[in-house]
């Protein structure tokens, strides 16, 4: 094999590291946002997801092998696109990388959660997740990974706290479906800001001595794991509410 030839093998395998990675990276936000316009369903969005993943994970593993081989031989330019492709592939795991329990629904009462009404309707029509939380599985998983996901006792009225947080769900952008306030229940659905999913969330409030207790419950519907999203929205909720 000729030096020229060598030196375009070279190039081309170092190219094609940081090529995979870029294409890995631009998979990622093309799943998310063709999801959320409806170019696609949610398993075609997850498909990408998953391709950017595979990519990065190759162009990882390749890129450790090549940039060493690229350092011993003094290859200065190949050295530089590999290192950026492999730079680019560990930022790729590093979005996707998630150390949360595969569930999607998590609730602050886990013997008694707050049911769903209005919503009910809505998810069955849409064949959503099941609404059952069945706290024998869900229970443990959800308190070691998100200890704070518990009910807020407040000095506030229930009258004070229902008109708290219709605000607050308001405030949070999400959509008010249903406000009960006679039996102290209010339902509402956000949609996710990068696949456009819809999680529905369930608010409780029952009076306790001179003030009450509210209970929040945020389940998705589609998907087995929501990478920490409904926890995370229930914290937002409780920490608005206990201002």
């Amino acid at each position: 094999m000729s030096e020229q030839t060598q030196d375009d093998v070279r190039k081309w395998w170092a190219k094609s590291l940081l090529v995979g990675s870029l294409v890995g990276l631009a998979a990622l936000p093309l799943g998310a946002f063709g999801t959320r316009a409806g170019v696609w369903d949610f398993t075609g969005g997850f498909m990408l997801l998953a391709v950017g993943i595979v990519l990065a994970t190759i162009v990882f593993f390749l890129g450790i092998i090549a940039a060493v081989y690229a350092n011993s031989r003094g290859l200065r330019e190949e050295r530089r696109s590999v290192l950026t492709g492999l730079a680019i592939s560990i930022v790729i795991q590093g979005l996707t990388a998630s150390s949360v329990p595969a569930i999607h629904n998590i609730s602050t009462d886990v013997i008694e959660p707050p049911t769903f009404d209005k919503i009910v309707a809505i998810r069955e029509a849409e064949e959503a997740n099941p609404l059952a939380y069945e706290t024998e599985v869900l229970a443990a998983p959800q308190k070691a990974a998100y200890p704070y996901v518990k009910p807020l006792v407040s000095g506030d009225s229930p009258t004070d706290m229902f008109a708290k947080a219709v605000a607050v769900i308001e405030s949070m952008g999400m959509e008010l479906v249903s406000a009960d306030e006679s039996n102290g229940l209010l339902e509402a659905t956000d949609t996710t800001f990068w696949f456009g999913f819809k999680d529905d969330v369930v608010i409780r409030i029952r009076s306790e001595g001179s003030g009450s207790v509210v209970d929040v419950r945020s389940i998705s519907r589609v998907g087995q794991s929501d990478l920490g999203k409904n926890a995370e929205r229930i914290g937002e909720i409780l920490a608005l509410l206990g201002v």
